[in-house]
């Protein structure tokens, strides 16, 4: 039977190299007679790597015919050694148009072995496993290159059980990112993984779940690749989204459900991933954002849902549950892609149309919770340091639509609680001083103080006082501390503002006044550099002494326990505490100032800021003095 077999093979391998003259095997090598044991002999008798490959070849083929497929493993490796030195011959030196040619020829060689019929299932199970990792490092050659890697995945792809494939390719892949090789060389284990997918017959679910995550960390690392072909990887990445749908589509019940959740996860995150990777105009990109548009609808999200972050937590919670943090961390960049797919939706109508988006503002003009949610989803893009300006811009201005005509009026009637939005509120009040700081327009700057404004007074005055108290606090700029401090005089001042809210903001005034005049860490302020910080405290402390006077002549009602900011105890910290000890800090920089020669320009500079610093402290201090005469 063994010699059969034989004949049989040399007959086979006789035919092809007469039909063929360009053959890949080597006649020499084709004789079936060649062994393993053989192979140092032969080694020795080529110094080309691509020669041995082809030495290889013809071994591999014959080795399961012959008898000899205990010695197949010891050929792949070798073949595997064989490419990578190959490789590496090509790596380390200027790019050589015969060493390309010779590359291409190995590559087919490789895809002629493979698509030959005759081909034993044991040797394509044994390459599949090592060349999968070996072959894409050659895809970033040539365009050449590129296809028969391609085509050597796709035969691969056929050729073997779709569920060992499926683990092969996300391991090859996985491989390619540690080795950091170029985007082209992942490409075709993408386009290879699409495909399967769809051949996968039974635990689509499962196996989804274990590839998605690894498709995803790959796709970013490509992403990020400085000159990186943005439509050629979002084309693979949209492959693998389409495969997921027409598996989907052939699922039922639970299974289904679970499928559409973890595409829909798919496609908000890619989306984070590829809008980040943008660096020129978004409008190039919104072909691309087009095509992703109807998979929202396919998996029942909604542009409301997705920017209030309800969509979000619904499909999370669906694949991931409350225990699989593994898989949530998989999925950095969920909220992100939500925000995005909503300002995409807002950018351009096209997208809207695709995906079914309505009328979402008036809806979030007049819903407050779905306002704050919002709020605290729009947040990622705006402290987002990856992003282009663009989408910030975006998002500021959809802020001012959302809040237009919003009153804290709205909340009070409806007797919203706002305590469970509070913290999310205060990180996007956050992200935009960012944009009001760094943004290098004026324009965006404006509304972005805009903006910031109509969040603000957006809370209710139970909460807003310990928002602006947090931002304050936290606050790194001097420039930007004033800034608030301003806003909570304004919020004083509002005649909109109920007898409540007075006694809210009165409670809350001090403390404030105190966290800049008398800072946490000691001491009394540092000057000039925390001049615009000082100066807005002590306006804002000089407007509480007058407004809560005014309240009082006027007898409208108060908390029992009256002003606390004109409270005798209060009135005398202030002074001892705060006003006296910065007098004496202005009065001696000012002193020294004036004797500097050195530097006339610095001193005149610092001169503009502390003189009116200390005219407003020396009406606080008369405020203070009148207020204490009365007590």
């Amino acid at each position: 039977r063994n010699r059969g077999k034989l004949k049989k093979f040399r007959n086979f391998l006789n035919f092809k190299l007469l039909r063929d003259s360009s053959s890949s095997f080597d006649p020499i090598m084709t004789s079936p007679t060649v062994r393993s044991s053989d192979s140092e002999e032969i080694a020795s008798a080529s110094a080309s790597p691509s020669r041995r490959v082809r030495e290889l070849l013809a071994l591999c083929f014959s080795s399961v015919e012959v008898g000899g497929s205990q010695d197949l493993e010891s050929l792949v490796k070798e073949l595997v050694d064989c490419l990578n030195s190959l490789f590496e011959n090509v790596a380390s030196k200027a790019s050589d148009e015969l060493e390309n040619d010779d590359i291409v020829q190995v590559l087919a060689e490789i895809l002629n072995l493979l698509s030959t019929p005759q081909l034993d299932q044991d040797v394509i199970d044994a390459l599949s496993f090592e060349l999968l990792k070996v072959i894409p490092k050659f895809a970033d050659l040539s365009s050449r290159c590129l296809e028969l890697v391609e085509e050597i995945v796709d035969r691969f792809v056929v050729a073997c059980n779709p569920r060992d494939m499926l683990s092969m390719l996300c391991e090859a892949l996985d491989a390619a990112r540690c080795s950091l090789l170029p985007s082209s060389c992942s490409t075709p284990l993408l386009h290879g993984l699409s495909k399967v997918f769809i051949s996968v017959q039974r635990r689509h679910y499962e196996q989804f779940k274990v590839a998605v995550p690894i498709v995803l960390n790959v796709l970013k690392d490509m992403s990020l690749e400085p000159d990186v072909q943005v439509e050629g990887v979002f084309d693979k990445a949209l492959g693998i989204a389409v495969s997921i749908r027409d598996v989907s589509l052939k699922l039922k019940n639970e299974e289904d459900t679970k499928v559409r959740c973890l595409l829909g996860l798919y496609v908000i995150q890619i989306t984070a991933i590829f809008s980040v990777s943008i660096r020129d105009k978004v409008a190039s990109f919104v072909p691309l954002v087009v095509q992703l548009a109807p998979f929202l609808t396919y998996c029942g999200l909604t542009h409301l849902g997705l920017i209030a972050g309800n969509d979000t937590e619904k499909l999370m919670s669906t694949v991931a549950g409350d225990d699989d943090d593994d898989f949530r961390s998989s999925f950095p960049d969920i909220n992100l892609g939500a925000s995005l797919l909503f300002i995409w939706a807002k950018i351009s109508p096209e997208v809207a149309a695709n995906a079914g988006s309505g009328n979402d503002v008036d809806e979030l003009q007049s819903n407050p919770v779905k306002r704050w949610q919002a709020y605290g989803m729009l947040k990622y893009i705006l402290s987002s340091g990856n992003l282009i300006w663009e989408f910030k811009r975006q998002t500021i201005e959809f802020l001012l639509d959302i809040t237009k005509g919003v009153t804290p009026s709205q909340c009070k009637d409806e007797q919203i609680d706002c305590s469970d939005y509070t913290p999310s509120i205060y990180a996007a009040l956050q992200a935009v001083t960012l944009v009001m700081m760094y943004a290098p327009e004026a324009d965006l700057r404006i509304k972005a103080f805009e903006a910031l404004k109509r969040i603000i007074y957006d809370i209710p005055a139970l909460q807003r006082f310990d928002v602006l108290r947090a931002l304050v606090t936290n606050s790194q700029s001097p420039s930007m501390t004033a800034i608030l401090l301003g806003l909570v005089k304004d919020s004083m001042g509002k005649s909109r503002l109920q007898a409540t809210d007075c006694a809210t903001a009165d409670t809350h005034v001090f403390e404030l006044v105190e966290l800049v005049l008398k800072p946490p860490q000691g001491g009394p302020p540092l000057l000039p550099d925390q001049s615009d910080a000082v100066i807005a405290a002590l306006n804002l402390y000089r407007f509480a002494l007058i407004f809560e006077s005014t309240v009082n002549e006027a007898g409208k009602e108060r908390s029992r326990g009256g002003s606390e900011v004109l409270s005798k105890k209060n009135l005398e910290k202030a002074y001892k505490e705060w006003l006296l000890p910065l007098r004496n800090v202005v009065s001696c920089s000012i002193a020294e100032k004036l004797k500097e020669d050195t530097d006339q320009e610095s001193s005149l500079d610092t001169g503009c800021l502390l003189v009116p610093l200390e005219s407003v402290l020396y009406r606080c201090i008369e405020l203070v003095e009148e207020k204490l005469k009365s007590h």
